[in-house]
C-alpha cells in the first residue's frame, strides 16, 4: 500500500487531479496490451493493480514524483498509452504508476534543421499528424500507431511499417529526455552525430522503463514523399522471395515497404490476389518520383531473376487500407482460440532454417491449427520473420500453457538457427528469461551491472526486462 504520508507529497507536486487511486484509475493501468493478463481477466482471475496512479503534466513533475519515490523508496511503473504486448507493465499496490499520457504536448517543429520534440506521451498518430500539416513525416508507422506513444517506442525499440527504407526508431532518434532513478534529468544528443564516447541514448532505447523515465523525445524528420507506387510478385518458394529480397536491398534499393508473406499468409490475407501454392512478395516504394521509377524497373529485373512472377499491384492498396485492423484478444478467447505473433530475425543464411524449424516444432503440438509466417523488415544482413500462431481449446485453463510453450519452441529454435529472439516488440516479462539466447550469460551480466549502476534501488519498473539473478 502507498501510505497517505506519500500520497500527501504527491499532491503537493502536482496538478489537481494529478493523483488517483479511484478504482477505475487503477483497473485501467494494471497491465499493458499482454494476451495473457487478457486471458486471465477474460476468465476472472485477479489481477494486481498499482497502489496509486499519478499524472504529470511535465518533466518537473515527473522529477518531483521521481524524488518523492526515491527519498521512500517506492517502486515506480512508467505507462505509456498500454500497447506494449510482452507484459511489460505489472504494478502491485507498493507501486506508483507514472501515466505519462497526460504529457501529450507537441513541444516544436524545426522545418529547416528536420526535427521535431514531443513530450514522451504524445499519441504517435498525433505526432505524424501535426508534422504532416508541414509537408513533412516521421516515417514510423507501428501498426499500434493511433496506440501508442512516443516514448513508448524510445523504450521498447519499435519498429515500423516502413522501415526498410526509412529505418527503426533508433534511426530516428535525435535526442531523448530522462528522468533518472534519482531524479536528476539529462538530455542525451544534442548534434546530428557525435563522437563523444559512447553514445548514452541506447541506455534508454529499448530499456523498458528499466533505467528512468522517458519524458521527451526529439526524432528526425523527411519530406512527404513525392511520388508512391505498389508492386507485388508471386514467390513459388519461400527461398525464392528471400533471395529477390536480398537482391533488392544488397543492391542499395530500399523499399520502404518489404513484406513476403508464405502460402498460408498469402491465402489468408490476399484473397483476391493469391496464387494457388505460391506465397507474394509486397513492396511500396516511394521517394522523389525519378528515384521511384528508377527503383520499380531495377526491382523487376532484380525479382524476374529470383524466379518471381509478376502479381497484382493493386495488393498494395489492398494492404495499406486493412493493414491495421486486427480482432481484439477478446474477439478470439471467446471461439476457445489463444493467438499471437511473435517476431524474431536472422541472417539471410539462416533464415530458412528458423522458418521450417519453428514450424515444425509448433505445430506438433496438438492444440495448434495454424502456424504461417511473415517477414516485414528487411536489412542488407538479413530480416524478420514474423510468426502467427493459433491454438484451439475447449478448457480456456489449458490456454496459457500451450501459449507459453509455442513462445518457448519458437525462441529456442530461433537461437538454435543462429537468430535473434526479439525483433521490435521488446522483452518484458514474455522474452526476459530467454534473453540469454541473444546476449550470453556474460551481456546478462553486464545489463545487471549497468542497472545497478543507474538505479541502485532496484525501483524503476522491477521484474521487467532484466532475468532475476
Amino acid at each position: 500500500m502507498i501510505s497517505d504520508t506519500i500520497l500527501r507529497k504527491l499532491e503537493a507536486e502536482l496538478d489537481a487531479g494529478g493523483v488517483d487511486t479511484s478504482d477505475a484509475a487503477l483497473d485501467e493501468r494494471r497491465h499493458d496490451y499482454w494476451v495473457l493478463k487478457h486471458l486471465r481477466n477474460w476468465r476472472g482471475e485477479k489481477i494486481e493493480r498499482p497502489g496509486v496512479v499519478v499524472r504529470p503534466k511535465n518533466t518537473a513533475q515527473v522529477q518531483a514524483i521521481v524524488r518523492v519515490a526515491a527519498e521512500g523508496g517506492i517502486p515506480l511503473v512508467p505507462f505509456g498509452l498500454g500497447s506494449g504486448v510482452c507484459g511489460g507493465i505489472e504494478p502491485d499496490e507498493s507501486c506508483i504508476l507514472v501515466d505519462l499520457s497526460t504529457m501529450n504536448r507537441v513541444r516544436e517543429i524545426d522545418e529547416t534543421n528536420l526535427v521535431a520534440s514531443f513530450d514522451a506521451g504524445c499519441n504517435g498518430l498525433e505526432a505524424e499528424e501535426a508534422v504532416a500539416e508541414r509537408g513533412l513525416t516521421i516515417g514510423h508507422w507501428p501498426q499500434s500507431i493511433a496506440v501508442s506513444s512516443v516514448g513508448g517506442w524510445v523504450s521498447t525499440r519499435a519498429a515500423g511499417q516502413f522501415s526498410t527504407g526509412y529505418g527503426n526508431i533508433e534511426d530516428m532518434v535525435y535526442a531523448i529526455e530522462v528522468v533518472l532513478p534519482n531524479g536528476e534529468l539529462v538530455t542525451l544528443g544534442k548534434a546530428p552525430r557525435a563522437a563523444a564516447g559512447p553514445d548514452l541514448r541506447h541506455l534508454v532505447m529499448g530499456a523498458e522503463g528499466t533505467m528512468g523515465i522517458v519524458s521527451g523525445v526529439t526524432l528526425s524528420l523527411r519530406r512527404q514523399a513525392e511520388k508512391r507506387a505498389f508492386t507485388a510478385f508471386h514467390t513459388p518458394t519461400l527461398a525464392a522471395g528471400f533471395e529477390a529480397q536480398r537482391q533488392i536491398v544488397q543492391n542499395e534499393w530500399l523499399p520502404p515497404v518489404m513484406r513476403q508473406y508464405d502460402v498460408r499468409e498469402s491465402q489468408r490475407n490476399f484473397q483476391p490476389f493469391h496464387a494457388d501454392d505460391q506465397g507474394l512478395l509486397l513492396m511500396m516504394h516511394e521517394g522523389p518520383a525519378s528515384r521511384v521509377d528508377a527503383e520499380l524497373e531495377a526491382v523487376e529485373g532484380l525479382a524476374s531473376k529470383a524466379g518471381l512472377a509478376r502479381g497484382s499491384d493493386e495488393a498494395g492498396p489492398h494492404w495499406m487500407e486493412r493493414r491495421n485492423h486486427v480482432p481484439t484478444w477478446t474477439d478470439l478467447l471467446e471461439q476457445n482460440l489463444i493467438v499471437d505473433t511473435i517476431e524474431v530475425s536472422a541472417p539471410w543464411t539462416r533464415i530458412e532454417g528458423v522458418y521450417d524449424d519453428v514450424c515444425e516444432s509448433v505445430l506438433a503440438l496438438d492444440p495448434i491449427r495454424l502456424v504461417s509466417a511473415h517477414s516485414s523488415h528487411v536489412y542488407r544482413t538479413g530480416l524478420n520473420l514474423y510468426f502467427t500462431f493459433v491454438a484451439l481449446h475447449e478448457d480456456s485453463a489449458e490456454m496459457e500453457g500451450t501459449y507459453r510453450e509455442v513462445w518457448r519452441r519458437t525462441l529456442e529454435a530461433t537461437a538454435k538457427n543462429g537468430g535473434g529472439i526479439a525483433h521490435h516488440h521488446g522483452v518484458g516479462r514474455l522474452r526476459k528469461n530467454e534473453l540469454h539466447h541473444d546476449l550470453g550469460e556474460n551481456g546478462l551480466a553486464l545489463l545487471r551491472t549497468l542497472k545497478g549502476a543507474i538505479d541502485p534501488q532496484g525501483l524503476m519498473n522491477p521484474g521487467n526486462l532484466i532475468p532475476d539473478a
